[in-house]
């Protein structure tokens, strides 16, 4: 039976996988005979050899030398929320515009007659304006996760299913998520987050054209 966790949705890494190996038995092993009065001495039990493997899952992220579709579906998704993105930004430059405005106002050398009209206008303004942006802001990041969550968890299932594949093609039987449990100490050998990403991305091409940023 293979344990999933679920990828924290929050930077979408691949939580650890572990397989439980039932106990190889002895062939052929008769049945023990009752001897009354003597006591039967222990019975020596074949345990498993465990093969563990560490692995980063931090590191399929990366741009560069990660899993080719986080990279492919980060693009996609931050093409997708662009312009909400945009119309932020220049609504929050107009808000620091309007501020501006109102400082240059108030601050007015002494004896220069100030537009207490026109003051309170931009004043209204910058309130209004300041709402809107929160306003947006929370409709966009509400959004933005529920979208991510659409793109990427189908993405993890098909890694954890790639990567239960990938340890029993190898016979490895644990596989700790170094990225999730701190290690005091694992050696190289064990590390198997440069291979698994090599053999995923080999199995699951992107075209250059589909990871290219939109301009």
């Amino acid at each position: 039976m293979i344990r999933r966790h679920v990828f924290p949705v929050s930077v979408l890494l691949v939580a650890a996988f572990v397989a439980s190996i039932s106990a190889q038995q002895p062939a052929g092993r008769p049945a023990a005979q009752p001897t009354p009065a003597v006591t039967a001495p222990a019975t020596t039990v074949q345990l498993p050899t465990s093969k563990m493997a560490v692995i980063y899952t931090d590191m399929f992220l990366d741009q560069k030398t990660g899993i080719s579709k986080f990279t492919n579906l980060v693009t996609k998704l931050n093409s997708e929320f662009q312009k909400p993105k945009d119309d932020l930004t220049q609504m929050q430059t107009r808000a620091t515009t309007l501020e501006s405005e109102i400082g240059k106002l108030r601050e007015a050398p002494e004896g220069t007659p100030i537009d207490q009209r026109s003051l309170q206008a931009k004043i209204d303004q910058l309130d209004q304006l300041k709402k809107e942006i929160q306003r947006k802001a929370e409709d966009a990041q509400g959004n933005y996760t529920r979208r991510r969550q659409e793109l990427f968890l189908p993405l993890q299932e098909e890694i954890g299913k790639a990567l239960e594949a990938f340890a029993k093609a190898r016979g490895i039987n644990v596989i700790i998520d170094a990225a999730q449990v701190p290690l005091l100490y694992a050696a190289d050998s064990i590390d198997i987050t440069r291979a698994f990403i090599n053999d995923f991305n080999s199995k699951n091409p992107v075209t250059a054209a589909t990871t290219t940023p939109p301009k």
